[in-house]
């Protein structure tokens, strides 16, 4: 079976990055809507299977951290296939084009920060309109697990966010870069789902998919402030995410094939 080298998924993500610095805004804010949806959709997945099993959860938490982390991959797969624009995965493709100077710094910053904006919205409206105002999970035991993550995810020292947030995107990242190693469907979706699967189940911070976690336990009314989320939460993931992806896949991978 083909697939595309070390050397050629590094070609690949920078062409990809640079047609995504000359999109335009409306188009990104689109297709990075589009995207938090799709990553709050796997988040949605992911607490119906596992925050529905407490009795596997009280005799063993692992697999149903196992289980979660089995059903969200679904959202990064859509994103990749189908076609949308993340936050996470973008921090990884500018850089080998950034380096290499084939984009400016602006044209990176301004792709980051529209994505970032359209992922929030996508992730949000799911987790009003498609979650909350549904109440698929309002009833015990889904609404249980919902205030437990949420409150866990806001009261960890910043530095283990940040720490959690590298190593989330470090995987996130490398699954993009296993999709973009496939040449057929079916190694896409494998080449996803272990390294998501495995970042989901070690209990990683992962910026957008905390877009719709943690929001959606403050809809629901859990004992979390929006402030409580965003500077406890959502800052250190974010800025781990970007270490994680920047450096760990988009720089060291630059270095270790730039021509």
């Amino acid at each position: 079976m083909s697939y595309n080298t070390s050397q050629q998924i590094v070609e690949i993500v920078s062409e990809v990055a640079q047609s995504k610095s000359s999109t335009s805004t409306p188009k990104t804010l689109l297709l990075a809507f589009m995207a938090g949806s799709y990553i709050a959709i796997g988040g949605l997945l992911a607490l119906i299977i596992g925050g529905g099993v407490p009795g596997i959860a009280a005799a063993n938490p692992g697999i149903q951290r196992f289980l979660m982390g089995a059903a969200f991959p679904i959202g990064l797969m859509l994103c990749a296939i189908a076609g949308a624009d993340l936050f996470t995965g973008n921090t990884a493709y500018f850089i080998p084009p950034l380096m290499s100077g084939k984009i400016s710094a602006t044209s990176m910053l301004r792709n980051w920060s529209l994505v970032y904006l359209g992922n929030f919205a996508g992730a949000l409206f799911v987790a009003y309109v498609l979650t909350y105002l549904t109440g698929v999970l309002s009833n015990s035991p889904w609404i249980d697990t919902v205030y437990k993550i949420a409150e866990s995810k806001t009261s960890a020292p910043f530095y283990k966010v940040f720490l959690k947030g590298i190593g989330a995107n470090w995987l996130v990242a490398l699954a993009m870069w296993l999709a973009y190693a496939a040449k057929d469907v079916t190694g896409k979706i494998l080449g996803i789902w272990v390294p998501v699967m495995a970042f989901v189940t070690i209990g990683f911070e992962h910026s957008i998919a905390n877009m719709f976690f943690v929001p959606v336990a403050i809809f629901h009314g859990a004992p979390v402030s929006w402030a409580d989320f965003v500077f406890h939460n959502l800052v250190p993931a974010t800025l781990g995410n970007i270490a994680g992806g920047s450096v760990l896949v988009g720089l060291f991978y630059w270095l270790a094939y730039k021509d």
